[in-house]
């Protein structure tokens, strides 16, 4: 039984691996091995989920068993656009995938938001699971991106969003 709490300083390495993991299973066959490598350590280094951490106004979730991450999830409101919660990371270890725990880190994060109206999301179209999530969760696709994330990465992207009712 996984239980969804608040990650700690302490989670962040076992949070990369997962991260690590999730993304060799789910982006291999789209960008290959070494480009997600690149982007692995990039995006996901310990200095980089240590400022997501520490970001005021995020929040940042684990699905924890007492023994393994399960998942986690990072949510921070938009700096551009107001009253938008940006949904960064959703992601669930692949041995723990389609049982919920992608579910329940969502729906809290939902919640932590209360001055927020929209959730936005950046989604690979080739990501057929994650897409299909999201849209069984309410969201609509409302544009594209040809540079996902931070920067200029060249990554094209879906852009969903969601509106999020008063809490």
């Amino acid at each position: 039984m996984f239980f969804v709490r608040t990650a700690s300083e302490q989670d962040l390495e076992k949070v990369r691996t997962l991260l690590g993991e999730t993304w060799h299973a789910t982006y291999d066959r789209i960008f290959g091995p070494e480009k997600v490598n690149e982007l692995h350590a990039s995006w996901h280094s310990p200095a980089s989920l240590k400022a997501r951490l520490a970001n005021k106004n995020s929040e940042f979730l684990v699905a924890d068993d007492g023994k393994t991450i399960g998942g986690m999830g990072y949510a921070a409101m938009s700096k551009e656009m107001t009253k938008t919660v940006m949904l960064y990371m959703l992601y669930i270890s692949p041995r723990h995938q389609r049982q919920g725990i992608g579910r329940d880190i969502f729906a809290e994060l939902e919640t932590c938001f209360p001055d927020a109206e929209i959730m936005r999301l950046e989604v690979d179209p080739q990501n057929e699971p994650a897409i299909a999530f999201y849209q069984a969760h309410g969201f609509v696709e409302v544009g594209r991106t040809e540079n996902c994330g931070d920067g200029q990465s060249g990554i094209p992207a879906l852009i969903f969003e969601k509106p999020l009712t008063a809490h």
